[in-house]
């Protein structure tokens, strides 16, 4: 069996990736487990591409791989294809094509301390080779090393389109280290992705949490501060969208309540208090807001069709 040729080699896989294993898979004692081929799932992935995979299969047998030892399993059925010359554009070549960077998470609501990471988020647009051939181009750029993540532009507009909150405030970050004119021009036109879509987005994600840190409460007798202070940040945010038509990333005023809620030092029952008061505003806002029941798909599309001729 000939080797397959993986690309994107330096790109760290991400939990969930279908992969294969190029070696044979053996047990803790020695014996073979699985034959060379065998398909498995990442668990768990490493800071950096020098150290080990942990790959579940089908059985639920788990074991620990190096990169080289690993084809992602999408790659591994074009292995012929590269064989014969057909190589597609090395993952190191892409990070030129990031358009857009900005500062998001803690530091860009402001709710930073010495503690805190420093995430990047953005957008990167792949040559047209890329785009168009059999292989596709990869819908993120991640790199867990250096907290930063590039989505492929059109995963990002679809998203945006879908009021994803990550997304949203990607394009509202008051922190933007990089903007070509093409990425300016997608700021410029950042309001048309808003519309009443952020209610389902915000509210959803925010009741679907709440129901689980009560759980952990319940089971396991501990609460998870930290994601209670920034599910508040987030229904605050999608308030204040629905109320006045933009979005808010720095948490201004309610810094000090929140920064409290992520020590510890206010209750469940004030924060589920404050979380009802919050959610009776949203629910109110949405009957009144401005923002219209769908995003601007044709602005949209548009500015994605010039963002690919561009890279023709």
């Amino acid at each position: 069996m000939s080797e397959p040729i993986t690309h994107f080699p330096h790109v760290i896989l991400s939990l969930g990736t279908h992969v294969v294993a190029l070696i044979e898979v053996r047990g803790t004692d020695g014996k073979p487990v699985h034959p060379r081929g065998a398909v498995g799932e990442i668990v768990q992935s490493p800071g950096d591409y020098w150290h080990s995979y942990r790959v579940r299969f089908l059985d639920g047998f788990e074991a620990s791989f190096r990169r080289q030892d690993l084809a992602v399993l999408e790659h591994y059925k074009y292995g012929s294809m590269m064989r014969a010359g057909v190589d597609p554009l090395p993952e190191s070549d892409l990070y030129p094509h990031v358009i857009y960077r900005c500062v998001v998470g803690s530091r860009a609501y402001g709710l930073d301390d010495e503690a805190s990471d420093t995430d990047r988020r953005g957008i990167y647009l792949p040559p047209a080779e890329l785009h168009w051939s059999l292989y596709g181009a990869p819908e993120q750029l991640e790199n867990d090393a250096t907290q930063e993540v590039y989505w492929e532009a059109q995963k990002f507009v679809v998203m945006a389109l879908k009021a994803n909150p990550n997304i949203l405030e990607c394009l509202n970050s008051p922190l933007v280290e990089t903007a070509t004119v093409l990425a300016q021009e997608l700021l410029a036109m950042r309001d048309g992705f808003l519309s009443k879509m952020v209610y389902q987005t915000y509210n959803g994600y925010v009741m679907s949490q709440f129901k689980k840190l009560q759980a952990d409460l319940r089971n396991k007798g501990q609460v998870k501060w930290k994601l209670v202070m920034h599910l508040l940040r987030l229904l605050l945010a999608g308030v204040t969208i629905l109320e006045e038509s933009y979005v808010p990333v720095r948490v201004g005023e309610h810094r000090e309540r929140l920064m409290a809620i992520r020590r510890g030092e206010a209750s469940l029952d004030e924060c589920e208090t404050w979380r009802r008061q919050l959610h009776e505003r949203f629910d109110r806002a949405v009957e009144r807001t401005a923002l219209p029941d769908r995003p601007d798909y044709a602005a949209a599309n548009a500015w994605l069709l010039r963002a690919r001729r561009s890279m023709v």
